[in-house]
């Protein structure tokens, strides 16, 4: 008896898993698969990586041989154009024909393109697949400014794309009245709008489109309210169309709008034939994302294999970072009073909108939206999916009064064993304990290999990590979280040792208690810990090449490849002079120059070879290294406090200057800043630092673990009402603690979010010293104060430290010509200023 042949009409991501579990499945069926694209299925999820240094074998979802080894026959750039249903054959551009005895149709989709007029000139773009990505590429070299044709999640994809190829403006048009409609309500569109806005994106809404203008090529979009937007390079992405038409001309029934009708075994109208993804049409509705086309594909494996696994339809909660915003919805997101309760908060300064809509009872979660913070959407995704009781206090569910990172009362442990982790692969969190305990995975990327958990759109990693740390406890195993192979200790552990012995060097530290030749991950962290033990100089004793780059250099690295020049300037505090010489700096070296939002003044456009001689400049006037590129103490930021403010209680500038330069260069998990407030109207945004004091009558409030940023999270009150040299102790204690017991790149906010018993176990340890190690702590901070240096005063005088910033060894003094400054935003070097 012959095996059966199945012919796949499809290479994309949904044709390519239906291959996968089909074969893991049975591997007696011959496998035919026609794509028409030239290369072999990729990643969609992520094409707009592929702007962003990612290559078209990264994106790869396998490799030639892999289809060689599950004796699956592939044909690339080779269309299907008819399916003979009666013979059972289907017929290719190229004359090929194959026969079939189940054919599977996963066409997927096309973009959908307006009928407007001038639609088809040049410049005009669609964005799905990488050849489209190739042209706009090759088009945008020599434009400046895009649009993209959509405000849904793949045109703000597309929009994140435009803004990697450097356009100098790029604008969205939204035939609706706000941003992505499909997913989130009114205010939280307006507040995904704000952030957009303040990345440089420009939001037109409620415009409809007349007319595609230009000669040849276009030059600007005509709106039906008569006004116009001048463009280079216009990239659609208003919505998709299913890839019916195969069906349509084999006689198969598909839906008035288009779609392959099918049940929910994904049969067509021919049940010999099936219908997965994008094409299908399923209860009158098309699935446009990834993680049902999968479902699907194991709908029809399972069903092909004697199953009885049936579609029956599919959550479409989604979170996703556009352009590096947080967005999510999840369950019933749009659901309103009476048919519910929403809560609803809201952070305009920081640019955070959570909504939750609940049960009237108040005993179920429904669904709900989040903008700029989505930390706690698989928990809550979970919690509706589940039907999980709500605590007492469901406001909790988004304000996180308990400060755990993960919905108030809840945790993986309480989700039952169906529960669907990955949705994506389709697997539960009992099959991945189950790979935990009996399949001794205890690695994620074990748990990934095990179960394929993970390896879709990769949103479910933390709550896998968290599963795969909670089995391994109740098993009583001791969860170790080791560096990397190199290392087989954690963070903590090696900074012991580091201390115990006295090791000075990377290379020391490898030999004495490591293994092997190092790696990127223990590099950088082992440097770091040197750094926050020793103070010392991170460029002595060798540890140069163990710094990621923006250390080895004492600058961060720019687009284009220049660098930044970041003065340290305490309190804001700067004279004239000091003035003059930056503007002198800056002129003399064509510098841009920006006031920030720190109080300094930031220097870009540096070439290497000029740092030291800039910093030359600067550390005799007086200046230091502000570390703008080190994990330390970034900047201590003020208002103008009791010396000129009619409100100011103390003189927080002074005392700014004074935490400023008492913690200037010391090294740390990550970065931190810091900032003092004269009074409780909170110029200095000190709630929003990872320590932050706030005066009041009787002295200052001493602030911790704040964080602004992408996750922003208001700091905590350590201690109320003290005077200036216990709030110095108290943030000794705190940031000793802090650098030797927090994680890597670990932030103060997230330290303590993980701290078990938080704000009052923290509290407890630094207040009431309930370690007993408040003493240590301070004069271990004295010791690293006394050993400060300038880093950049230090490099220049070092003539063995100054030749690794030129560009050409055999040529010292020559600049690397290819680094040009590039105008965007009508930015001006300071060659091209205007002295007045």
């Amino acid at each position: 008896m012959k095996a059966p042949i199945i012919v796949v009409i499809g290479n994309g991501m949904v044709g390519f898993k239906f291959c996968e579990k089909i074969r893991s499945r049975n591997s007696s069926f011959k496998i035919v698969v026609f794509g028409e694209e030239p290369r072999r299925a990729y990643d969609r999820v992520h094409l707009s990586e592929y702007f962003s240094g990612k290559s078209a074998d990264d994106l790869s979802l396998s490799s030639a041989q892999w289809y060689e080894d599950n004796d699956i026959t592939l044909y690339l750039n080779e269309s299907v154009t008819e399916i003979d249903r009666s013979n059972k054959i289907v017929h290719s551009g190229s004359v090929l024909s194959v026969r079939y005895d189940y054919l599977i149709l996963a066409t997927g989709s096309s973009a959908f393109v307006p009928d407007i007029p001038g639609i088809e000139k040049e410049g005009v773009f669609v964005y799905r697949t990488i050849d489209d990505l190739d042209l706009i590429k090759s088009y945008t070299r020599n434009a400046k400014v895009g649009a993209v044709m959509g405000g849904g999640l793949l045109g703000l994809e597309a929009a994140k794309a435009l803004m990697d190829l450097n356009l100098e403006k790029t604008h969205v048009v939204e035939f609706a009245p706000r941003l992505m409609p499909r997913q989130i309500d009114s205010a939280g569109s307006e507040m995904l709008q704000s952030k957009l806005k303040r990345l440089g994106l420009e939001i037109h809404l409620s415009k409809s489109t007349r007319a595609i203008e230009g000669d040849q090529a276009i030059s600007s979009l005509k709106f039906n309210d008569d006004t116009d937007l001048a463009i280079d390079i216009l990239v659609i992405s208003a919505g998709i169309r299913p890839r019916d038409e195969l069906a349509r001309l084999s006689g198969l029934e598909v839906g008035l709008r288009g779609g392959v009708l099918v049940n929910g075994k994904m049969q067509t109208s021919d049940p010999n034939i099936f219908a997965i993804g994008e094409c299908a049409l399923y209860d009158q509705m098309i699935y446009g994302l990834i993680a049902p086309g999968y479902e699907m594909a194991e709908v029809v494996a399972s069903h092909l294999c004697g199953g009885d696994k049936s579609f029956r339809g599919f959550d479409m909660s989604t979170k996703l970072k556009l352009i590096g915003v947080d967005v999510a919805s999840f369950g019933d997101p749009f659901i309103a009073e009476p048919d519910c309760r929403t809560i609803v908060f809201e952070d305009t300064h920081k640019g955070t909108y959570k909504r939750i809509n609940i049960s009237n009872d108040g005993k179920l979660l429904l669904g709900g939206i989040l903008i700029g913070d989505a930390s706690s959407y698989n928990m809550l995704l979970q919690t509706v999916n589940n039907r999980m009781a709500l605590p007492p206090n469901p406001e909790d569910l988004i304000l996180g009064a308990g400060r755990t990172g993960e919905p108030v009362g809840m945790g993986v442990a309480s989700l039952p064993a169906d529960a669907l982790i990955c949705s994506c692969e389709g697997v539960s969190k009992g099959a991945i304990c189950e790979s935990v305990s009996e399949d001794g995975c205890e690695t994620v990327d074990a748990i990934k290999k095990c179960t394929k958990a993970g390896t879709g759109c990769g949103g479910c990693v933390p709550m896998i990590k968290d599963l795969m740390v909670h089995t391994m406890k109740s098993n009583g195993k001791f969860v170790r979280n080791v560096i990397c192979e190199h290392f087989n200790y954690s963070r903590q552990e090696l900074f012991d040792l580091i201390k115990i012995h006295e090791l000075k060097s990377y290379d020391d530290i490898l030999d004495a208690v490591g293994k092997g030749d190092g790696c990127e991950v223990c590099k950088p962290l082992v440097s770091s810990l040197l750094a926050s033990i020793w103070n010392e100089m991170i460029l002595k004793r060798g540890n140069d090449v163990a710094q990621d780059s923006n250390d080895r250099f004492l600058a961060n690295i720019q687009k284009g490849g220049t660098y930044s020049v970041v003065p340290r300037i305490p309190g804001g505090e700067i004279t004239p002079d000091k003035l003059m010489v930056i503007a002198t700096v800056a002129k003399k070296y064509d510098l841009y120059t920006k006031i920030t939002g720190g109080q300094r003044i930031d220097m870009f456009g540096a070439h290497l070879s000029d740092l030291p001689f800039i910093w030359e400049e600067l550390i005799a006037a007086g200046f230091e290294s502000g570390h703008a590129y080190g994990k330390g103490l970034r900047t201590v930021k003020s208002c103008v406090g009791s010396t000129w403010c009619r409100f100011g209680l103390h003189d927080s500038v002074s005392f700014a200057i004074r935490i400023e330069e008492r913690y200037r260069g010391l090294r740390a998990p990550h970065k931190f800043k810091s900032a003092v407030s004269g009074c409780i109207r909170e110029c200095a945004e000190a709630q929003s630092k990872d320590f932050g004091i706030i005066a009041t009558e009787k002295g200052w409030n001493l602030y911790v673990c704040g964080n602004g940023g992408s996750k922003p999270q208001h700091a905590l009150l350590l201690a109320s009402d003290i005077d200036s040299d216990t709030c110095i102790r108290y943030i000794d204690r705190f940031l000793m603690f802090y650098i030797q017991t927090a994680d890597p790149l670990t932030r103060t906010a997230t330290w303590l979010n993980k701290m078990e018993g938080g704000i009052e176990y923290l509290r407890n340890v630094i207040l009431n010293d309930s370690l007993s190690m408040a003493e240590a702590w301070e004069m271990q901070m004295e010791e690293l104060l006394k050993a400060y240096e300038c880093e950049w005063k230090h490099a220049v005088e070092t003539p063995e430290i100054r030749k690794r910033f030129n560009h050409f060894v055999n040529a010292p003094g020559e600049k690397d010509t290819s680094v040009t400054f590039e105008e965007m935003r009508n930015q001006k070097k300071a060659a091209e200023w205007t002295v007045v």
